[in-house]
């Protein structure tokens, strides 16, 4: 099994809006060529995985090891019979294919349809399969408003996308590394409702000590309410995630707070709470009902019966609105294989008690069992309405529930 290259330990470093992303970097010959490097780490701390095409002209300037060494990725710089071309831009082959910076005879091949060099090639193919493009051009000032240029511009204009360069000292100069992210991230999940929002999260079961090494504990893994925090990430809000022992890696753009008990859970979020102003706070977490009187060291397995006296847990979702009365507060209701009508009237008692603005509920009983990938969620609020996600994929249950809270939002 191949090693990982050490460059992908940056990957995810920011956040994880874009992972999963397959991103061609085109890099033309211009000066600004060195920037594409800070941008192909940008678009890797962001999750992505970034394929650098260069220029002659850019290996001339800088090194192909280069670009190799800041995406782990082989550098194209000819094309050969892998038929590298076909391999990255072909249909759905990659995400995006960004041409950074893109000069004034790269633009003119692509609206006129020439594919003399690695880069056209592969800007050619993917104009054809209809991947996205984005052109960031960097140029002299008196090139960018030559007419054959600004013919070209308007041609492609609709069909590609352009990040306006820079005019600065009579030059067209590219848009910086960040003007770039900002556009791809936007392009892939950030959220005008809720970028920069303060979110606060729980997810994953809790465990609750009998003695020194038993528990008692639940079957969450604790993977819709990270899925649903990743979603939050990549949408561009500043995520707290209270996370207990789920077994679901949860994502690097969050702030992790790990907890075991439904008490340290509780403790958790009052300290988050005390300390920050959130807009949004999430309770997906199967958090116990009840919690036992931990003995002080391991009970002998001699005896042929046991008592264990269990205590009401605390009910977090009850004091979040009494601790933050403004934060829109979404809590989370499992039942077990119970009718529709009975899990939306259970979900509503839960609403009116919390005084939650959002009640996610959900049967985790026998059909649940059968696939624990699949689920259906149904979304319960003060308007009266009853929405329901369908049975699907844990992932597009995640994406179902950022979507009703944006539109709650609105």
């Amino acid at each position: 099994m191949a090693s990982k290259h050490p460059s992908l330990d940056i990957v995810e470093s920011y956040g994880t809006e874009l992972s999963g992303k397959k991103i061609v970097l085109c890099i033309a010959g211009s000066v600004a060529a060195y920037k594409a490097l800070e941008l192909a780490r940008l678009l890797m701390r962001h999750g992505a995985d970034v394929t650098c095409v260069a220029s002659d002209a850019v290996t001339k300037l800088i090194q192909p090891d280069y670009f190799k060494w800041a995406t782990g990725n082989k550098v194209i710089t000819k094309l050969t019979g892998d038929l590298e071309h076909i391999r990255l831009a072909d249909y759905k082959q990659s995400d995006i294919i960004i041409a950074y910076p893109a000069t004034a005879n790269t633009l003119g091949k692509l609206a006129n349809g020439i594919d003399d060099t690695p880069i056209s090639t592969v800007l050619t193919v993917g104009f054809g399969s209809k991947i996205p493009i984005l052109m960031a051009l960097a140029m002299h000032e008196a090139m960018y408003e030559n007419s054959a240029v600004l013919r070209n511009i308007e041609f492609l204009k609709g069909k590609i996308e352009f990040i306006s360069p820079q005019m600065i000292e009579g030059k067209a100069k590219a848009a910086e590394p960040e003007d770039i992210l900002e556009y791809v991230l936007k392009k892939f999940g950030h959220s005008p409702m809720l970028d920069g929002k303060k979110i606060l999260i729980t997810a994953g079961p809790t465990i609750e000590y009998i003695d020194s090494v038993r528990v008692i504990t639940n079957q969450s893994t604790g993977k819709t309410g990270v899925l649903l925090a990743s979603q939050l990430v990549s949408a561009g809000a500043k995520v707290t995630l209270v996370y207990g022992p789920g077994t679901e890696k949860p994502p690097m753009g969050a702030k992790i707070t790990r907890v075991k008990t439904v008490n340290e859970m509780f403790d958790a979020v009052k300290k988050e709470m005390k300390d920050k102003k959130f807009d949004i706070v999430i309770l997906s977490a199967a958090a116990s009902d009840y919690t036992t009187q931990k003995t002080k060291s391991k009970i002998k397995s001699t005896k042929e019966s046991l008592v264990i006296k269990l205590q009401k847990a605390p009910k977090i979702i009850d004091h979040i609105k009494k601790m933050q009365p403004d934060v829109f507060l979404v809590g989370f209701k499992a039942e077990t294989d119970i009718s529709r009508k009975t899990l939306v009237e259970s979900a509503r008692k839960k609403l009116k008690e919390s005084s939650a603005d959002m009640i996610i509920a959900n049967d985790i009983g026998s059909k649940y069992q059968k696939d624990t990938q699949y689920n259906e969620v149904l979304i319960i609020d003060n308007s009266g309405k009853v929405i329901s996600s369908g049975r699907k994929k844990k992932v597009e249950i995640s994406k179902f529930i950022r979507k009703q809270i944006e539109n709650r939002l609105k």
